[in-house]
């Protein structure tokens, strides 16, 4: 499939009801363009969104299954649970332990939405890596002050899922996440991780494309691993300065790695940093 027929794909599925997109068999996913998969799951969130809105999907409600959701819009399971997690996120869906995703009760207050359109511009991508700056810079030095032997060590777990997945030759956006949790985690505030949980496919779409970035060059993502790791090490010294540092020194590296993998201008990233 052409990448102007995936665009246009893309451009008309919100008002679609027919199955989302089905690459065809055989053809790899180009590393380039890496608002693809972000852009999938948008519109099946948006589908579903809109199936509860018109009631075809009513409070109490049980959906289909990630599998069952799969085949029917032709994506990925990642690309499902992605926009399930968008759904929830407005108040939506809920889920049960061992039955599945259902629709849930309309909430008597709108939940807190950002703006649809954060990630239609680089300039937004660099605004949310200026977000990820000001709160993970706080998270990781409590981290540091607080966090427990059992949590340090599922920060080295999850920095060892990160490298198997690069490894692998996978994006790694879903074990960056989590590493990023684990150490909201180790602040002992669950108002944190409730948070971080939100804002998460704002990262995340943000995230997919630093990702995207970074793995088109050895050295970036040996860059990212060694910030990964220093962060790490600074909360498990308890140096909550250091901690601070070392997660507020990962973003700002970010931000110039998309300066220098040419996804964004210069002027844009200095434009933003004036204005922090």
């Amino acid at each position: 499939m052409s990448a102007r027929k995936l665009s246009d794909n893309l451009t008309n599925m919100s008002n679609d009801p027919r199955p989302l997109f089905r690459p065809a068999a055989g053809v790899a996913r180009p590393l380039a363009p890496v608002w693809v998969t972000e852009r999938l799951s948008d519109r099946l969130a948006e589908v579903l969104m809109r199936q509860i809105d018109d009631g075809a999907l009513r409070p109490g409600d049980r959906l289909p299954t990630e599998a069952q959701l799969s085949a029917r819009h032709g994506v990925s399971r990642s690309v499902v649970r992605e926009a399930l997690q968008r759904v929830k996120s407005r108040g939506l869906l809920h889920s049960r332990q061992g039955s599945g995703v259902f629709v849930a009760t309309p909430p008597a207050h709108k939940a807190l939405a950002f703006d649809p359109t954060v990630l239609e511009s680089m300039a937004a991508v660099v605004q949310v890596v200026e977000l990820r700056r000001v709160l993970e810079g706080e998270i990781a030095a409590l981290a540091a002050e607080r966090g427990t032997r059992v949590q340090h060590a599922g920060l080295r777990r999850a920095l060892k899922a990160i490298d198997e997945a690069m490894a692998a030759g996978r994006e790694g956006v879903d074990e960056d996440m989590a590493f990023h949790r684990a150490i909201g985690e180790a602040t002992g505030n669950p108002q944190f991780s409730r948070l971080l949980a939100f804002i998460e496919q704002y990262l995340r779409e943000a995230m997919r494309v630093t990702k995207g970035n970074e793995a088109r060059r050895e050295d970036f993502m040996n860059q990212v691993r060694d910030e990964h790791r220093a962060i790490v090490a600074a909360i498990e010294a308890r140096d909550a300065g250091g901690a601070r540092a070392a997660a507020i020194a990962h973003l700002v590296n970010g931000e110039e790695r998309l300066v220098q993998g040419g996804v964004i201008p210069r002027r844009v990233s200095r434009a933003h940093r004036r204005s922090a």
